[in-house]
């Protein structure tokens, strides 16, 4: 019985001390469940995604990722100079099931801003895929997300 207060008290003395990892942008208790990160690069091409067989393709730059989930925008994320873009979840706020399901990513940034050859109306769409876990200590982790695959989506 003293070995299972003794690891009960370890366990979560260890939970306390990793916190502070992710307390800053989500609280106590989202830190101590997790977090939810989706992430990607998005390419400058009519379809968002990397030329065929990985032929160099010039990156978006600037560019405004929208998470919608039931036509709402719940998040942003600005693509950095090499196209990458990072959103993070409180996994309070959000069901990974619910995300992958019911939310896309979108960016209605002008495609003629990264290249004029693009489209001027419309925008790219994706929906999400879990890639897996990825875990930051003893108790913590992060549940990965990319897109699935952009697609252009031309404007009404």
């Amino acid at each position: 019985m003293a070995f299972k207060s003794f690891l009960f008290v370890s366990l979560v003395s260890a939970a306390i001390l990793a916190a502070p990892v992710a307390e800053a942008q989500l609280g106590l208790i989202g830190g101590l469940l997790g977090l939810i990160r989706i992430q990607g690069t998005l390419f400058c091409t009519a379809n968002g995604n990397m030329g065929a067989n990985g032929t160099a393709t010039p990156v978006f730059p600037n560019a405004l990722v929208q998470l919608q989930c039931g036509g709402n925008v719940v998040s942003t994320s600005t693509t950095n100079a090499s196209g990458i873009f990072s959103i993070l979840l409180d996994p309070l706020n959000y069901i990974l099931s619910s995300l992958l399901s019911n939310c896309n990513l979108k960016v209605d940034t002008p495609l003629t801003s990264c290249n004029s050859s693009l489209p001027a109306l419309g925008g790219l769409l994706s929906s999400l895929q879990f890639v897996g876990n990825t875990p930051l200590g003893a108790l913590l982790s992060v549940a990965n997300i990319i897109p699935a695959g952009f697609r252009f989506v031309p404007s009404n």
